[in-house]
């Protein structure tokens, strides 16, 4: 199990150009640990006004395996409602397949990016 203090800074609003930003780190996680924090996802965002989170994902070096594209296929359903948008970085180590697959079945857009920096600048244009 992933610690409390563990959750709070893999899951955090950061500010970027005066909008606030749900960053989602998953970054070097293995599969119980990615598991932990897509149902910690699933609760922060449900907790926001429809239409109203920008969220920023970062997948790098995460260990993504069929069981864990599944939960994301998931959650990234049941957060649609909620997000306004969302951006990817780090998405090497998610196999396209799997990627494809979450954007169709989740029926959202994932633009995916180089740095977060890229992916902020992104999610505050208008």
């Amino acid at each position: 199990m992933i610690s409390d203090d563990k959750v709070k800074e893999r899951l955090h609003f950061v500010k970027h150009k005066g909008h606030a930003i749900f960053v989602i780190d998953f970054s070097h996680c293995g599969v119980k640990e990615m598991m932990v924090l897509l149902d910690m996802v699933r609760a922060d965002v449900a907790r926001h006004a429809p239409g109203s989170v920008l969220t920023l994902a970062d997948f790098t070096g995460a260990e993504i395996d069929k069981t864990v594209a599944t939960r994301m296929k998931e959650v990234l359903t049941l957060d649609r409602p909620y997000v306004k948008k969302s951006a990817w970085v780090g998405t090497e180590s998610l196999p396209h397949v799997f990627y494809e697959n979450i954007k169709s079945f989740s029926q959202r857009d994932f633009p995916t990016f180089n740095t977060r920096e890229e992916a902020m600048d992104w999610l505050v244009a208008e």
